[in-house]
């Protein structure tokens, strides 16, 4: 149920306890799943970062910090069993002393207590306190305002705020075990990435580049792909979210392999831009040297105390020094860790904090689109490239294509 240690989730939830004081929240896990053929279902990251569980939905998390017992103020609500439905998806766990030692929660009841463990708690505390960011005016509330308006209504005096970038603050620097995971995921990646360069030759399609790293990922111990890989061809490479990948690939074109690994959770992010047949046209190699170099300028700028808009500067200024800046045409990067573009919260990079940096040219009226993108682990001192051993430039991804065919 979860892979993550129990001290860890246990730790995060009390950094969490200590702001609220008197007031109260609560996380939902989400509910459903994407059923018999679609992709596995993931918790709420909040809740996935806050318990370790990644297989309940439904599941619900009720922060109560003024409980007068301890082992009350951190409670888990579960889903009800249903032995039909364990019948098709699997036998899930009675609730006692086996399954709180697994998930580090000594408090755990079902859904079917929920109401009468939150009201209890709205009763004791002053307010309630929402976590998720917020959601645009035509969405749906979030679960958590929904069931405060509700509470609300019958307990008056209630008041709700917002503390929307707590758990992002949290989760912007990484702990070891989360780096662990991510260079694991960074390492399947690395493994997927070589299995798939014998495809990238003439007459083989998009989509079998696609399955070779994939599959590559899961034979190097990844759970699988962190999203969905993008495999684009010439023209197909400047579509900065093209995901059909069912194109035939043509000598000499680039092609944009943007895809990471999965491992615990936590995944790689990368792109490659490798050329069809293995070897770069003078005008594919100018353009690419380009992006290296912005790449390379604008990871040495990483470290402590730094902002993405200064490493966004360090990259943009060469490639519009080049003559190209128009053509770069979305931001540097983004925190990465349980979500591709993880909720690291606003401010300067932390120590701990694991970001993307991703320069890029993009000539549509060529049919020319160029990507570098590498994972990046900020120190006490500066960085580490944790996907620096994926071949990045010319001279390495050519000897890289020669050696695989």
């Amino acid at each position: 149920m979860t892979n993550c240690p129990t001290e860890l989730t246990r730790k995060r939830r009390k950094a969490v306890l200590k702001v609220l004081g008197d007031r109260m929240a609560v996380v939902f896990a989400g509910e459903g799943g994407a059923g018999l053929h679609g992709a596995p279902w993931r918790p709420n990251p909040h809740f996935e970062y806050l318990t370790g569980l990644r297989d309940e939905p439904g599941a619900i998390l009720l922060l109560d910090p003024s409980h007068p017992q301890k082992m009350r103020r951190c409670m888990l609500f579960l889903k009800p069993r249903d032995p039909e439905m364990e019948r098709w998806d699997g036998v899930r766990p009675t609730i006692g002393g086996p399954l709180r030692e697994q998930l580090g929660f000594p408090s755990i009841f079902r859904t079917s207590t929920f109401g009468r463990w939150v009201t209890e708690a709205a009763k004791r505390n002053r307010g309630f306190v929402a976590l998720p960011p917020p959601a645009s005016p035509d969405a749906p509330l979030s679960p958590d305002l929904e069931l405060f308006g509700k509470i609300s209504a019958r307990i008056p005096g209630r008041t709700t705020e917002e503390a929307f970038g707590l758990v992002p603050n949290l989760r912007h620097a990484k702990d070891e075990w989360e780096i662990d995971r991510t260079r694991a995921a960074a390492a399947a990646t690395a493994s997927g990435y070589a299995d798939a360069l014998p495809w990238f030759r003439d007459g083989a399609n998009e989509s079998d580049i696609q399955r070779e790293v994939e599959h590559g990922y899961r034979c190097h111990g990844a759970e699988g792909p962190h999203y969905g890989t993008i495999v684009g061809g010439g023209v197909r490479g400047t579509m900065l979210h093209y995901i059909n990948n069912d194109q035939p690939l043509i000598e000499n074109d680039l092609v944009v392999l943007d895809s990471g690994a999965r491992v615990d959770g936590y995944g790689a992010d990368v792109t490659r831009t490798i050329p069809v047949g293995g070897t770069f046209t003078p005008r594919a190699k100018e353009i690419y040297n380009i992006v290296l170099s912005a790449l390379d300028a604008a990871i040495a700028v990483v470290k402590p105390g730094v902002t993405f808009a200064e490493i966004d500067e360090a990259a943009r200024s060469i490639i519009k020094d080049a003559g190209y800046g128009e053509t770069f045409i979305h931001g540097i990067g983004h925190h990465l860790g349980l979500e591709v573009h993880d909720d690291g919260g606003e401010g300067p990079l932390q120590e701990g904090a694991i970001i993307t940096v991703e320069p890029g040219i993009y000539l549509e009226s060529e049919g020319l689109g160029c990507r570098i993108e590498d994972d990046i682990l900020v120190t006490a001192d500066g960085h580490e490239n944790l996907t620096k051993m994926i071949p990045r430039t010319v001279e390495e991804v050519e000897q890289a294509f020669a050696n695989s065919n």
